[in-house]
């Protein structure tokens, strides 16, 4: 005999792509960047925030609140974006990169060149690396991403 089917079944929506639980269902869609394993992306997190401040409910004080230290690595040494700021919309973000973990400084190390990144990938000891966009003219700074660095966790097997 067979099973009556409920009338949510019968109207179950069908989605463009697999729907499942596993891991690589959470990689970001539609960017051509797989997320690797300890990688985390933060634009929900902007989006939000760019949206309450549009909406009135965040001030420009509460958003444009960038330390003096990161602002000085930002003109320095960070790494130009041609996209504009959200909130002031005239000068273009700059990228910068921050690494923290065993034997680097406890306020972390500012990450200036590919070398130096691919040094810190390579090295025995495992860190995060955190990528921030900041405006140097209105002082907006948002966390991107952030990536583990190094070996991986080691394993019995290792």
């Amino acid at each position: 005999m067979p099973q009556p089917v409920c009338e949510w079944q019968q109207r179950r929506r069908r989605y463009p792509f697999p729907v499942t639980f596993r891991p690589e269902s959470l990689q970001a869609r539609g960017t051509g960047l797989a997320a690797g394993p300890g990688e985390v992306d933060y634009r929900l997190v902007r989006k939000h925030t760019i949206d309450e401040f549009k909406r009135g409910r965040l001030s420009k004080l509460d958003v444009c609140d960038a330390h003096p230290e990161l602002l000085r690595a930002a003109r320095n040494v960070g790494e130009a974006r041609s996209e504009d700021c959200p909130i002031c919309e005239e000068a273009a973000l700059t990228l910068v990169s921050f690494a923290f973990g065993p034997r680097l400084p406890a306020h972390g190390r500012c990450i200036t060149t590919r070398k130096e990144l691919t040094q810190l990938k390579r090295g025995p000891r495992e860190s995060t690396c955190y990528v921030v966009e900041v405006c140097t003219a209105c002082s907006w700074n948002q966390l991107v991403r952030s990536f583990r660095l190094g070996p991986g966790p080691r394993t019995a097997s290792s």
